[in-house]
C-alpha cells in the first residue's frame, strides 16, 4: 500500500484532474506490484450516496406522455477508474448531473466506450423488478475487454443499481405498459490523444422512465423494413456482436433513408447472399413451415461476430426449447430464402427481440424494389405474440418467483 500511495503521488497532474473523485474502494489489494483483475473491481460496500436536494428534484412525466429516453431520474450512480491510482475508485450515487470530461478524452475521439440497457418494471403485485440483469453484466465485461476497458465484477454492479433504483423507485411507472430504462455506460477518460487503451475510465448508470419504444400505431400494423444490401452493419471478425456505440452511430444515415420512404426500421443484410443478421437495433427470428414439414423457429448464429448476443433473443430461445412445441434452430438465413418462403405460403412470421422494443412484429420488407408483404398479423394466435406475453408475465409479476425477475427491496 505504500507503494500505491508513492505511486499516486507522482501522478501530480492525474490526482489534481480527479482528486474530487479519489475514494479507494476496500477490494483493493496489491500482491508482487499486479493487481488482480477480480480484486480491483469496485464493491457495494463502498457505496456512498449523495441525494438530491428538494430544489434538485424533477416533477415526474405522466405515463401517457412517455417516449423513449427523453426524461431521466432525480439521481445517477458513477464509478471512477484510474489505472495509476490503484484501479476502481468507489462508487457513488449522486444527483443527476452532467459530466465534466477534458477535450481529449478517448470517448469522444476513438469511441472508447460501451453501454447497456435492461429494465426494472412495477408488478402487479406492486414489487420492481428487474430482468436478467446477469446478462447484461457478462454483455458488458465482453465489450470492455474488446474495447480496452476495466472489467468488474457484475454483481457488485447489479446491487449498486438495485441501490440506485430504490432511491429513484417512484420513477418506476405504475403502469404494465411502461417501465425504467437502466443505462449502464463505461467511457475512456484518458486525457491524452493517441489510439491506445484508456488508463482511465468512468462507469455511469443513468435511469430513464419509457414507454412503447415504437407508436402504439406502429404495433398494430407491425414494422416496415428496408433492406439494402448496400449497406453493411456488421462484418466477421468485426465488433457486431458487442455493444458499443460505434455499432450505431452509422447507421443514423440509413436509418432516415429508410424513414424517407415511409418505412420504419432497416433490415440489415451482410454479404453476396444477403444473409438477413438484424433489424434496426433487434435480434430477428424467423417463424415458418420447413422442407420437413415442420413448423420451426429460426434466428441467425452468434458463432459469425455479426450478431449481438440480445437478453430477450436468449429468452425467446430458452422459452421455445422449454416449451417444445416446434423446432428451434440457430442457422443463417438469406434474403432469397424469406422470398421463397413467403412465395410457398411458409413463412409465418417475422419479428424482432429487444430490450427497448421488447418484441416487434414485422409486417412489411422493401428489398430492392420488391413490396414483401410479411403475414406476421394474419394469424389469429401468431407465436410472437406469446413470447410477447409470457415475457411480460414475468416482467411485471404476473407469473411470481421466476427466477429471471430479480425483485428490488
Amino acid at each position: 500500500m505504500v507503494q500505491l500511495r508513492r505511486q499516486i503521488l507522482s501522478c501530480g497532474t492525474l490526482l489534481n484532474q480527479f482528486q474530487p473523485n479519489i475514494r479507494w474502494s476496500s477490494s483493493l489489494q496489491v500482491r508482487d506490484k499486479k493487481v488482480i483483475q477480480l480484486e480491483r473491481s469496485f464493491k457495494y460496500a463502498d457505496l456512498s450516496v449523495r441525494l438530491a436536494g428538494p430544489e434538485q428534484l424533477q416533477s415526474k412525466p405522466n405515463v401517457s406522455v412517455l417516449t423513449f429516453g427523453k426524461y431521466f431520474t432525480d439521481h445517477m450512480l458513477k464509478i471512477f477508474y484510474h489505472g495509476a491510482l490503484g484501479g476502481w475508485q468507489m462508487p457513488d450515487i449522486t444527483p443527476f448531473e452532467n459530466l465534466v470530461l477534458h477535450p481529449a478524452s478517448k470517448a469522444l475521439h476513438y469511441a472508447v466506450e460501451l453501454f447497456e440497457g435492461l429494465k426494472a418494471y412495477r408488478g402487479v403485485d406492486g414489487k420492481i423488478r428487474i430482468f436478467r440483469p446477469q446478462l447484461n453484466m457478462e454483455r458488458m465485461n465482453n465489450s470492455a475487454m474488446r474495447t480496452g476497458l476495466p472489467t468488474f465484477i457484475g454483481d457488485e454492479l447489479i446491487k449498486c443499481c438495485c441501490r440506485l433504483i430504490s432511491i429513484d423507485q417512484e420513477w418506476v411507472p405504475h403502469s404494465t405498459a411502461s417501465s425504467l430504462y437502466i443505462r449502464p455506460t463505461l467511457i475512456g477518460i484518458d486525457p491524452t490523444l493517441g489510439v491506445a487503451s484508456s488508463e482511465s475510465a468512468l462507469l455511469y448508470v443513468i435511469l430513464s422512465p419509457v414507454g412503447s419504444y415504437f407508436k402504439k400505431t406502429d404495433e398494430h400494423n407491425g414494422v416496415s423494413l428496408l433492406a439494402d444490401p448496400r449497406y453493411t452493419r456488421a462484418w466477421p471478425g468485426g465488433c457486431g456482436n458487442y455493444k458499443v456505440g460505434s455499432n450505431y452511430g452509422p447507421t443514423i444515415y440509413v436509418q432516415r433513408e429508410a424513414i424517407e420512404r415511409g418505412l420504419h426500421q432497416v433490415l440489415w443484410l451482410y454479404g453476396e447472399n444477403n444473409e438477413v443478421t438484424e433489424v434496426g437495433t433487434m435480434n430477428i427470428f424467423m417463424f415458418h413451415i420447413n422442407d420437413d414439414g415442420e413448423k420451426e423457429l429460426i434466428t441467425p448464429p452468434l458463432s459469425n461476430g455479426l450478431i449481438l448476443p440480445g437478453v430477450t433473443r436468449n429468452s425467446i430461445l430458452e422459452m421455445a426449447r422449454e416449451w417444445n412445441q416446434f423446432k428451434v434452430t440457430e442457422r443463417t438465413f438469406c434474403m432469397d430464402e424469406v422470398c421463397q418462403l413467403l412465395l410457398e405460403n411458409r413463412l409465418l412470421e417475422l419479428f424482432g427481440s429487444g430490450t427497448a422494443c421488447v418484441i416487434s412484429p414485422i409486417s412489411y420488407i422493401e428489398f430492392l424494389g420488391r413490396p414483401l408483404h410479411i403475414p406476421t398479423l394474419k394469424h389469429s394466435e401468431p407465436v410472437y405474440k406469446k413470447f410477447l406475453q409470457h415475457l411480460t408475465d414475468i416482467q411485471y409479476g404476473v407469473i411470481p418467483d421466476h427466477p429471471w425477475a430479480i425483485p428490488i427491496e
